[in-house]
């Protein structure tokens, strides 16, 4: 493509500069937007100049990689509801045996989760695991993190669904989630071996501290904090034969009623009286003061009685109302904790459901499916089951990753149209065939110095299409390779240094803003492991991508 007018050369590069100052260095003092700004800012600018027309910028916007990104962010959001990753965070420290099983643990863990929920999904949700475990075992995390933040970019690499780009090349190359899987999985797995050994290598000192003895009796925090209420059926048994006595016992004080004291007064009364019978004159002459002072005698005893047994009833009264209260306790626990018990069977039914509807779409992608149909399919699906108001999971999807994405489609666009990236891509050219090593170095080279200077998704875009059209003049064998080869060079590019990737940046931030576990990563250190790290990693996958 030849370059365009020298007005639209000068306007094209300076709207594509605005871009790529914003979405490198997004809190810029001169203009501090951020990146989603910048990209429709440079979007807007390539229309305004007229590099590109309205609604070729329309155009530009690919649909299915909006579709396929939208779809996966949402269904990684219900793993995350379903205790997914916090699985994956109690196998980190299930069994351990030290701190360089932790960092192979953590390496693999990391890399196998990015690559079926995004490696910025991973980051996210397993770096305060990684500091808590750390923490336990008395060890520095700087090692771990930088094991979660390099693995988790060299695990994305395997599937179309891991990173943004390797959404535009699975899209644009219209490369099979399988064959995609099949191309990368050898230099994955090489690669996360190569990369564990290099961290337990760099940091040997720092891992091989001894454990404190006060923390051999801690317990281990992220299994604490995830174990769930479990409901005892002992406990209840207990509490109901217990209270069931209780109640027993006081119902038969209350059905029996004892007025022994009256009777034997009357018994008195009456052999008074039985001995009064033979003389009744006497009685009434000589014995009527006796007589009378009997009757007072048993009126005042009655009177004792009856207040005596007025008294037992008040007192079993008020012990019945206790029992039944307490009985009331008893039944309020028991049916607390049966519902409890039926909620925690659902979540368990809910979460299988998820993780069924999840195994599905992968089958559905390995089988050819149309890939951002399927994600959106099983969104969908997770939406249905979970039959709730959607808009708070709704909510967590990065719709501003989304608008960046527009923006730098168009941006981009425009950018292509200048002639610029096909002039330079035509010099390389020749140095960069990879139908041999020299030509496999050099457009490895190119690629990492892109990644770096542009980020990778715009690299992608950029040399896509003028890598894949290269590749295809030799062999369609070829044309798959350099798909490929793009791919993985450009997300282990992210490795390079702090800056590289957004992954490397959830990780600092993360770990930085944990409560009580914070810790900072800074640019040097980062470097003076990523530098060995992308190279050696790099140059072990590109001997086996095939």
């Amino acid at each position: 493509m030849a370059l365009a007018t020298s007005v639209n050369v000068v306007l094209g590069s300076l709207a594509f500069a605005i871009f790529w100052v914003l979405a490198v260095f997004p809190a810029v003092p001169f203009l501090p937007i951020g990146r989603t700004a910048g990209s429709l800012l440079g979007a807007m600018l390539m229309v305004i100049f007229r590099i590109i027309t309205p609604n070729q910028a329309y155009a530009a916007i690919d649909l299915p990689i909006l579709g396929l990104l939208f779809g996966t962010m949402l269904v990684s959001v219900y793993l995350e509801k379903a205790d997914m990753f916090k699985y994956l965070g109690k196998l980190l420290s299930w069994k351990s045996k030290g701190a360089k099983d932790l960092i192979f643990r953590i390496c693999l863990i990391s890399a196998i989760s990015s690559a079926l929920f995004t490696n910025d999904t991973s980051c996210v949700v397993l770096t305060e695991f990684v500091l808590k475990i750390a923490r336990q075992h008395n060890l520095p995390p700087h090692p771990f993190l930088l094991a979660l933040a390099s693995s988790s970019n060299i695990g994305s690499s395997v599937t179309p669904i891991g990173n943004p780009q390797n959404l535009v090349i699975a899209v644009q190359s219209k490369i099979s989630f399988g064959n995609f899987l099949i191309g990368i999985l050898p230099a994955m797995l090489s690669g996360v071996v190569a990369n564990s050994l290099i961290l337990i290598f760099m940091y040997w000192r720092l891992l091989s501290i001894p454990k404190d003895e006060e923390d051999a009796a801690i317990e281990v925090v992220a299994e604490e904090d995830l174990n769930s209420h479990r409901f005892s059926p002992a406990t209840m048994s207990h509490f109901t034969s217990s209270s069931s006595q209780e109640w027993n016992s006081t119902m038969e004080a209350i059905n029996v009623q004892s007025p022994l004291d009256i009777n034997r007064n009357m018994g008195h009364v009456e052999t008074i009286r039985n001995r009064l019978t033979p003389s009744e004159n006497d009685i009434h002459s000589v014995h009527s003061d006796m007589l009378e002072s009997a009757r007072n005698s048993n009126a005042s005893k009655e009177v004792a009685n009856d207040a005596s047994s007025q008294k037992r009833e008040e007192t079993t009264t008020s012990h019945n109302a206790a029992s039944v209260e307490r009985l009331r306790d008893a039944l309020s626990v028991q049916s607390s904790e049966v519902k409890e018990d039926l909620t925690l069977r659902w979540r368990r039914m809910w979460n299988s459901c998820v993780y069924l509807v999840t195994i599905g779409m992968l089958i559905a992608l390995l089988m050819g499916l149309n890939m951002s149909w399927t994600a959106i399919t099983a969104a969908l699906a997770l939406v249905v089951l979970d039959f709730k108001d959607a808009r708070p999971c709704l909510a967590k999807v990065s719709y501003l990753l989304l608008i960046f994405f527009c923006g730098m489609f168009i941006t981009v666009d425009g950018f292509n149209k200048t002639g610029i990236p096909s002039t330079l891509w035509d010099l390389m050219e020749p140095y960069a065939q990879i139908d041999r090593v020299s030509g496999i170095a050099v457009l490895a080279i190119i690629i990492l110095i892109l990644s770096n200077l542009a980020s990778n998704v715009p690299t992608v875009l950029l040399l896509g299409g003028r890598v894949a059209a290269s590749a295809a003049a030799i062999s369609v064998a070829d044309e798959k390779k350099a798909w490929l080869i793009l791919a993985w060079v450009s997300t282990i590019a992210g490795n390079l240094s702090l800056l590289g990737s957004a992954a490397n940046l959830i990780v600092c931030e993360q770990a930085r803003q944990a409560p009580h576990l914070g810790y900072t990563l800074s640019f040097w250190s980062h470097l003076k492991f990523g530098v060995p790290s992308t190279l050696i990693v790099t140059a072990v996958g590109l001997a086996l991508i095939r």
